[in-house]
């Protein structure tokens, strides 16, 4: 049964074709610079013989052609791996937020009511998500759609770490809460350590580090909290996004001559990483200069690590220790410098690196003598929204 992952971004796309229920990738593809209509870059490969494509100066101007392209190359003679677009049993996505739905759902007409609802909490995400998958419904139409929602693994935080300090009408109105998204790379994260750890009841806190960055608090692999919000704007600071900001900031700079508009622009397109350096909002270029002496890069490094090193302690304690931290996301995954600095600050929880490990990137780079064993797990939320999917339409 062929199961065909497609992960919507808001200039992106990103697909993945398993064999299920074996999980076999058959095939890979991704679109960068969707819009474009002169440098978007395509990226297609057949996971059996090996065979790639890379297409660069491409005209994709919509999700439409970024999607026919990646089914073209399924179908075709040299480097595809199916007959006819019926072998798809199902198309299923990372989708992010609906109301009133949070596990994983049929994405009928209702769930998709229920993520327009949403529009205003996580409009970078939903948008694309709703577009494409409006799309995949008529281009694959013989496939069931399936969405694996975000929100699904933090339903298990208490709802003393859920509520915020507001009116209690809030919560039973509008479903005021923090949410907690990235919950397929979290599950997955917490799944692996499991593994390495070789018991299923553990302390661990899982660093999804990225564009996008979230932490979450794990007990026994379930979520217990995270730094997510109600949206995906809230938390430790992020490539873009400011993380937590004083919400009464905002009619301050009103009233400074500033519009709702460009404040919230500011906030989701102008901050973080990139707002405070003044540089980038990837880290590896607000590294290179601050290594060559930009003190406003430098700057946004400690904030953005201060703010990791503030949110474990705090989990820490919610814990009440730790076994394990684990580190994914691009930049968990490949900034020894970032974990270094996190966990060189955390040595009181008894956390001890082992430098040429961490510098390696290897799977286990604390040293045999740590209290807390320091993991970096390469995240596959792929891998998790397709095993979910597979476990919904065998039992519907």
């Amino acid at each position: 049964m062929k199961y065909l992952v497609c992960n919507a971004g808001s200039t992106s796309l990103k697909f993945k074709l398993y064999e299920m229920p074996q999980q076999d990738v058959l095939s890979t593809g991704k679109v960068e610079r969707v819009r474009s209509t002169t440098d978007a870059i395509f990226h297609y490969e057949n996971c059996i013989t090996k065979e790639k494509i890379k297409l660069e100066s491409q005209s994709i101007p919509d999700y439409a052609e970024g999607i026919n392209k990646y089914l073209s190359c399924l179908l075709s003679a040299s480097v595809g791996v199916l007959n006819t677009l019926d072998d798809i049993v199902c198309v299923c996505f990372k989708s992010v937020l609906s109301k009133g739905f949070y596990g994983v759902h049929e994405l009928t007409d209702e769930v998709l009511a229920g993520m327009e609802e949403m529009l205003p909490v996580a409009p970078a995400h939903n948008i694309p998500y709703l577009e494409v998958i409006r799309l995949m419904k008529k281009l694959v139409p013989g496939a069931r759609l399936i969405g694996s929602f975000e929100t699904a693994f933090h339903t298990t935080i208490p709802l003393e770490r859920r509520l915020y300090g507001a009116p209690y009408e809030w919560y039973e109105k509008y479903g005021m809460m923090r949410m907690g998204y990235h919950g397929a790379s979290h599950r997955y994260v917490s799944e692996k350590a499991a593994e390495l750890l070789g018991c299923r009841n553990f302390k661990m806190i899982s660093c999804h580090l990225g564009g996008s960055s979230s932490l979450c608090a794990v007990q026994d692999g379930r979520s217990v909290d995270t730094s997510f919000g109600l949206s995906l704007q809230t938390g430790v600071i992020q490539a873009e996004r400011t993380g937590d900001f004083d919400t009464f900031a905002v009619p301050y700079l009103m009233e400074k001559g500033l519009s709702l508009d460009e404040i919230f622009t500011q906030l989701s397109k102008n901050g973080g990483l990139k707002g405070l350096s003044g540089v980038s909002g990837d880290l590896r270029q607000v590294q290179e200069a601050a290594d060559a002496g930009n003190e406003r890069a430098r700057l946004a490094i400690k904030v953005y690590v201060n703010g990791l090193i503030k949110t474990i302690g705090a989990f820490y304690a919610e814990l009440g220790g730790l076994d394990a931290i684990a580190f994914a996301g691009g930049i968990g995954e490949n900034s020894s410098m970032l974990r270094q600095r996190v966990c060189g600050a955390l040595r009181h929880l008894g956390i001890k690196l082992d430098v040429v490990a961490n510098e390696q990137n290897r799977t286990v780079i604390s040293s045999p003598d740590s209290t807390v064993k320091v993991f970096v797990i390469p995240t596959d939320e792929e891998a998790i929204v397709s095993k979910q999917a597979f476990e919904y339409l065998a039992e519907h």
